[in-house]
């Protein structure tokens, strides 16, 4: 009897540990203020309604992270594949000019936003962001297809963009 509560508890364990999947965006990260490139303030729902019909490759970066480095040329890659998608940079560098820098020195080529927040901050938690890069993808509805994946070699981010 022991043995069988054991194998309970430490499934059930295992189980509260799991990350939550979710198919849609928290109503917390939909409401976070972005910054544009232009220094305009725009929330996170607003710019997914703006692409609205798409769909989105999200890229969650930051220039000072080595693995968001590592995997440029990768998305570059994905980007030459696949033109019909929507690119949204979501950057979580600390400063807007670290982030600006990092666009240009990198040449990255999609839709930039600025998260002020930063990794730990509302739009972080609400999505569980515990890892850079972050990649994602999005439905042309809203809804999440991808919700993460933390290299561009993920057999499921792959097969999320094909279809």
């Amino acid at each position: 009897m022991k043995n069988i509560l054991l194998v309970i508890f430490i499934f059930l364990s295992l189980q509260s540990c799991e990350k939550e999947i979710l198919s849609e965006f928290p109503s917390v990260a939909l409401q976070e203020k972005m910054q544009t490139i232009d220094g305009e303030t725009i929330e996170f729902e607003k710019i997914l309604k703006k692409y609205k019909g798409n769909t989105i490759f999200i890229d969650i970066w930051a220039s000072w992270c080595p693995d968001c480095i590592e995997g440029i040329p990768k998305v570059k890659e994905i980007q030459k594949n696949h033109p019909e998608l929507t690119y949204l940079f979501l950057s979580l560098d600390r400063k807007i000019t670290s982030w600006k820098a990092g666009i240009q020195k990198y040449k990255l080529i999609g839709e930039h936003y600025y998260v002020p927040s930063g990794m730990k901050g509302t739009f972080g938690k609400a999505i569980g962001i515990n890892w850079i890069p972050r990649y994602m993808v999005v439905n042309p509805d809203g809804s999440i297809k991808l919700f993460e994946a933390t290299t561009t070699t993920e057999k499921s981010l792959l097969e999320a963009i094909k279809q």
